[in-house]
């Protein structure tokens, strides 16, 4: 089946809280903090963007919000159409423009975001286990995982304490 075929005309936008619990989420961390107005332009592109996605010609219900100003949420109903590879693709084309246009990172994989003073910190990977030494990272520091699969345990779970997250192998015998 070609990537482009487009049969369904109707929109699928729908905002971002009216997404089900079920819907699959994906997690882009931005390396630094966007601006007022850097987050205003991104909303306008990404309305753009999730408003034509589509799958195998099917339009996807999706959204995307913006949190902390540090992350950017892509959401699809997979009930309404599932996401594929054909349209994945497409987003991570749309997400790497969007890399260039506000010169930002959204798949460095190797800085981590906790909770800090009301903020959000990045941190190395290579740094963790200096930082749990040091006792500046602790079980319970709140850490923002990439790796929540779905809106609802975004909107329950997240952040949540490292001890909970693939990062409790850096907690162990403390």
């Amino acid at each position: 089946m070609s990537c482009y075929l487009l049969l369904d005309t109707t929109k699928m936008y729908v905002p971002f809280e009216q997404l089900p619990a079920y819907s699959r989420v994906w997690v882009y961390q931005i390396n630094r903090p966007l601006t007022l107005e850097e987050e205003a332009r991104l909303n306008h592109l990404l309305r753009d963007f999730v408003t034509e996605w589509s799958s195998h010609g099917r339009n996807l219900q999706a959204s995307f919000t913006i949190k902390e100003h540090h992350f950017l949420f892509l959401a699809t109903n997979e009930e309404v159409a599932s996401a594929s590879g054909c349209s994945i693709d497409k987003s991570v084309a749309f997400l790497r423009q969007l890399e260039q246009e506000f010169n930002v990172q959204l798949f460095d994989r190797t800085q981590l975001a906790f909770r800090h003073e009301g903020g959000v910190r990045l941190m190395p990977l290579a740094k963790i286990k200096a930082e749990v030494a040091a006792g500046a990272l602790a079980p319970d520091s709140l850490y923002f995982d990439t790796l929540i699969p779905t809106v609802g345990a975004l909107q329950q779970q997240w952040p949540k304490p490292a001890k909970d997250t693939w990062l409790a192998r850096y907690f162990q015998g403390q």
